[in-house]
Order: C-alpha cells, then sequence, then structure tokens
C-alpha cells in the first residue's frame, strides 16, 4: 500500500466531487490541446485538405480520451491505474511524416496501428528487462521529457511560430500574466484554489489575449462558425501497409515507450511518499494501455497515442493526482469529438498562453528526473552514463543541422533530446555493468582500525551499485557496530568475513568469525543507568543498534564459525 505525500490535495485513490473532477479533467484537457497541432503537421506534409486535417484531429482527440481512461484502470493488467492522460506522440512525429509522404493518410494509419500492436508486444516483456532501467537511467529519461517540452514551449511563450519570428511586447506580455499567474496560485495560495492554478492562468491568459488582439476576431468567428454537434466523416478513414516503414515505426514506438517508461514512474514517486524504484510491474501494465489506445488510434483514423508528460507535470504542480480527474477528462475527450464549437476553444488557444502552460509543467518534470537521479549514488560509470546522455541528447536541440543529413530509417532516434538521450544512457548503461561483481568480500582484521576500511568499502560500493544512500548508510554503521562489539567482548582475535550481497530490491550481509558468538538476541535499548552500573549494557546497546540498523538479523554457529546475517530492503 503506497503512502500518500503529503504535498497532495488530492492522492491517486482519492474520489472527488463531480464538479471537481470535471473542473480538474478540464484543465488538463486545456494542457493536452497542445499536442493537436502534430496531426495539422502531417497532414499538411502531403498537401492534403482541410477536412483531412479536420479529421485526423478529431480522431485522435477521440483516441486521446480512450487511451486516457485505459490508462487510469487496473483490471486485467490494463492500465497502471494512474493519471497519465494519452496525447498525440511526438515520437510518431517523423515516421508518421515519413509514411504520410509515401502513402497519404491511410498507409499513416495502417502504420500506426501496426506499430500500437507491436507496444502491446512489448509491454508483456517489461517486467523481464529491470536490469535495462536503473533509478539514474529512469531519472535521466524523465529530465530528457521535460527537456524536451523546452523546444516547444520557449518559441510559444515568446509568441514565435514559422513565419513569424518577432516576439512583440504584447505577447510577452500575455505570456508573463499568464505564467505569472500559475505560479502564484501554486505557491502563495490557501486551500484547494491550487488544484485549478493552471485553470485561472489560462483563464486569464484568453481574457488577456482577447482584449489585446492577439487572439483576433477570426479565431472568435471560427468558434461561432463551428456547428455544435457532428459526428466525424468516416469517408476520411482508410488503411495501407508498407514493410519499409516498419523499421521507422518500431523505432518510434520504442523511444514512445521508453518516455512512457519514465512517465509512469514518476507517477509512482510523486503518489507514494516511501517510493523507492520502478514497478516495472506496474509499467507494464502501463505500457500495455499506451500500445492499445496507439491500435485504436491507427485503426479509427488518429495519430499514434503516448502518454503526456506535461500532464503529469500539471498533476505534480496542482497536488491532484487521483485517476478520478482521468476518468474525467477522458469523458471530456471523447466528448469534444462530437461537439465541435466546444474543441474549437481549444485548437485556438494563443500561442503564449500555450508557451505559458508547458513551461510551468516542464519545470515539475525536469526536477522530478534530477530527483530520481540523486536518489541513488552515483560512481564514475554512473556519472558517464547520465552525464554523455544529457550532452548528447541535448545536442539535437543545439545543433540540430548536424543530423538532418542521415538514414530515414533512424530519424526516430535522433529526431528529439529525449530520444537520443535515452537510447545513450540505455547503451552505456550496459557498456559500463561489465565488470560489476554483485558480491564482494569484506575482510576485517580485530586489531587494526577497521572503520575506515568498513566506511571507504561501502561508499565505494554503494556508487558501484548505484544503491540508495541511506541503504548504505545504516549497513556500514551496522557493519561497523557489530566489529567494534566482537573487538569490546573479545570474542575473536582471528579475521572477520563479511561477504556483501547486492540485487536491486536487497542488500545482505553475511558476516562469519571463528569464535565467541554475540548475543543479538531481541531487546530494548539500556538506560543511562545502566550504562553506568552494568558491564553487559555496552553489548545491549550494540546488540539493540544493530537490529535498528537492518530489516532483519539472524545468527546461528557451526562448527566452532559463528554467523550473522544482516538483510537491509532496498
Amino acid at each position: 500500500m503506497s503512502q500518500k505525500p503529503q504535498n497532495l490535495v488530492y492522492g491517486v485513490e482519492d474520489p472527488l466531487p463531480l464538479p471537481t473532477a470535471l473542473l480538474l479533467g478540464l484543465q488538463h484537457v486545456f494542457v493536452m490541446a497542445t499536442a493537436f497541432i502534430f496531426p495539422v503537421v502531417i497532414v499538411r506534409s502531403f498537401g492534403g485538405t482541410a477536412e483531412q486535417a479536420v479529421f485526423m484531429v478529431t480522431m485522435s482527440i477521440l483516441a486521446g480520451g480512450v487511451g486516457t481512461i485505459l490508462q487510469a484502470l487496473r483490471k486485467g493488467g490494463m492500465g497502471s491505474g494512474y493519471l497519465c492522460p494519452a496525447v498525440c506522440g511526438p515520437s510518431y512525429l517523423s515516421a508518421s511524416l515519413l509514411a504520410a509522404q509515401t502513402g497519404g493518410l491511410s498507409l499513416v494509419y495502417g502504420m500506426t496501428a501496426v506499430a500500437g500492436l507491436f507496444e502491446v508486444f512489448f509491454s508483456r516483456l517489461m517486467h523481464r528487462l529491470r536490469v535495462l532501467f536503473p533509478a539514474e537511467v529512469i531519472g535521466v529519461v524523465v529530465a530528457l521529457v521535460g527537456i524536451a517540452v523546452i523546444p516547444v514551449a520557449v518559441p510559444n511563450f515568446l509568441g514565435i511560430a514559422p513565419g513569424d519570428s518577432v516576439t512583440e511586447a504584447l505577447e510577452l506580455l500575455v505570456a508573463g500574466v499568464t505564467l505569472g499567474t500559475m505560479v502564484a496560485i501554486s505557491v502563495w495560495s490557501r486551500g484547494k484554489i491550487r488544484l485549478y492554478s493552471v485553470l485561472i492562468g489560462i483563464a486569464f491568459g484568453y481574457i488577456l489575449a482577447a482584449a489585446t488582439g492577439i487572439l483576433d476576431g477570426a479565431a472568435i468567428a471560427r468558434i461561432l462558425d463551428a456547428p455544435l454537434l457532428a459526428f466525424p466523416d468516416l469517408s476520411h478513414l482508410g488503411w495501407s501497409f508498407d514493410a519499409a516503414l516498419l523499421i521507422p515505426f518500431i523505432i518510434a514506438v520504442l523511444c514512445s515507450s521508453l518516455k512512457s517508461i519514465g512517465d509512469l514512474t514518476t507517477c509512482q514517486k510523486i503518489n507514494d511518499a516511501d517510493w523507492r524504484r520502478p514497478d516495472m510491474r506496474n509499467i507494464g501494465s502501463g505500457i500495455l494501455a499506451d500500445g492499445s489506445s496507439a491500435l485504436f488510434s491507427g485503426l479509427v483514423g488518429g495519430m499514434g497515442q503516448s502518454t503526456s508528460s506535461s500532464n503529469v507535470g500539471l498533476s505534480v504542480g496542482t497536488g491532484a493526482t487521483s485517476r478520478a480527474i482521468a476518468f474525467a477528462a477522458g469523458a471530456l475527450l471523447i466528448a469534444l469529438t462530437f461537439f465541435p464549437k466546444l474543441a474549437s476553444v481549444f485548437v485556438i488557444m494563443p500561442s503564449p498562453v500555450m508557451g505559458a502552460g508547458l513551461v510551468f509543467v516542464a519545470a515539475f518534470m525536469i526536477v522530478n528526473g534530477l530527483q530520481i537521479i540523486m536518489s541513488r549514488m552515483m560512481d564514475t560509470r554512473k556519472t558517464f552514463v547520465i552525464g554523455f546522455a544529457f550532452i548528447f541528447g541535448l545536442s539535437v536541440d543545439i545543433f540540430p543541422e548536424f543530423f538532418i543529413a542521415l538514414p530515414t530509417s533512424v530519424q526516430p532516434v535522433f529526431s528529439s533530446s529525449l530520444a537520443l538521450g535515452t537510447a545513450t544512457a540505455l547503451i552505456l548503461n550496459l557498456i559500463f555493468r561489465i565488470g560489476i561483481a554483485r558480491r564482494k568480500t569484506l575482510r576485517l582484521e580485530p586489531g587494526t582500525d577497521f572503520s575506515d576500511t568498513v566506511f571507504s568499502f561501502f561508499e565505494a560500493m554503494g556508487g558501484t551499485w548505484g544503491a540508495r544512500k541511506e541503504v548504505i548508510q545504516r549497513a556500514e554503521s551496522a557493519v561497523n557496530e557489530l566489529m567494534e562489539a566482537i573487538v569490546f567482548l573479545g570474542l575473536t582475535r582471528e579475521t572477520v568475513r563479511a561477504e556483501i550481497t547486492f540485487e536491486e530490491d536487497s542488500l545482505d550481509i553475511d558476516v562469519r568469525y571463528p569464535g565467541k558468538p554475540l548475543d543479538l538476541s531481541p531487546g530494548g535499548a539500556p538506560t543511562d543507568t545502566d550504562l553506568l552500573e552494568d558491564e553487559n549494557a555496552l553489548a545491549r546497546l550494540s546488540a539493540f543498534l544493530i537490529r535498528k540498523y537492518a530489516d532483519v538479523v539472524t545468527t546461528d554457529v557451526r562448527d566452532g564459525e559463528c554467523r550473522i546475517r544482516l538483510h537491509f530492503d532496498h
């Protein structure tokens, strides 16, 4: 059972009143609207019609609603059970553009459905792939997910768009007021108004954009002219397949899955105050929902779906992570499919307002990634894994012209800082695992200054293993206290041998020495009076501390050799 963090107003399992759920769901839909542009880009890439663009956007919204609900489920292995909405996945953009230019939208839809099937298959393997995703790799992915939002967030914040490279003072004013409102409510507000910080900020942004003319009459006319109720025109639907596009789409879906792993890990972390490591089975269920939404999107005529990092950041910023919000947001998205007038409100969102919302949520994603990285101890190997992943990943955004001439089949890997940085981290993690022993032997001599040896050993191995610092500190304290008790009580003059075994979920220390056994039977701590008057009090204090440090302590004696086993949950 996860422990709800104190900073959450509504935790993942908390029920919400219907009006609250709908308002918070609406807030998430506004953030999700930033991804509606991707289908438009795909249609325009091959000279498609406005009707085709409207159809693809509409069906992508429908798929996003279904995917958001599937992700919030927790039945039969489907869904992670978290608020982690589905949106048009940027990882699919390069492959979808290639398919659109090769065979039109029917090829995009067919290949997207095939990619979804591949992700469904991949999800069944997730629990066997824990070795690929230690905390530092997951942390890099989560941080890069936030960083990958920057190239979209900052140009929109500055009011920069294709054909418009000039930032106007009024655009900066709208962006600044929108972001300032979100931040002010999040930092200084009291009560539950913090839950609606982004929604209130966006509302102020719309009003100010309309007052300053950034939201012009043509945009408002689009809302007025749109029909209130309409059903999608299914004449645009069709499917085709091209084996030559399998590699680009498989690369795209792998990049999308890795991004989703980062998003779902963040969901686990922000919903559990005692979070220690990613739950790969839960993530596998989440990837199954992700793949199912991509499959559904391809079948109904939408773009490939993936979990939304921005919405995960929003849930952190507002302190509302209840999956009831996911059901509300999903229902609203499905409703938008049949109410074009309502959908138009999101389509005309002013760029500065959109940029302000993205900047707000990206900050939380980046910091969460760094927190996951620093939850484990570092050594030179892990420094290289993390450092090189950030360096090469960010090179895509800093020097995009260096990667233009690469073959189209591998373009998805080099399409964003997230894709390349994640690939770098995964490869280097596997390379640097070479030579790491999960079992080490520590020999200590009772007549020497063993404390430095104990602490140096555990600090070095903790970094090599990427262990949690708190566990390593308890382990080294327990072994040092054990040695001091052995020396103080004169239990042996021979070498004390400790076999240390590390696994991702445990640290076990098997201490052996020839001599007299140490009494570690349960008991309370000695009082101050006991320490002054009872000659056995120090031994009782050592036993108490050792049991306090370790999660499980067992002892036995065989053929004159004493054995003490210390187990630490990791």
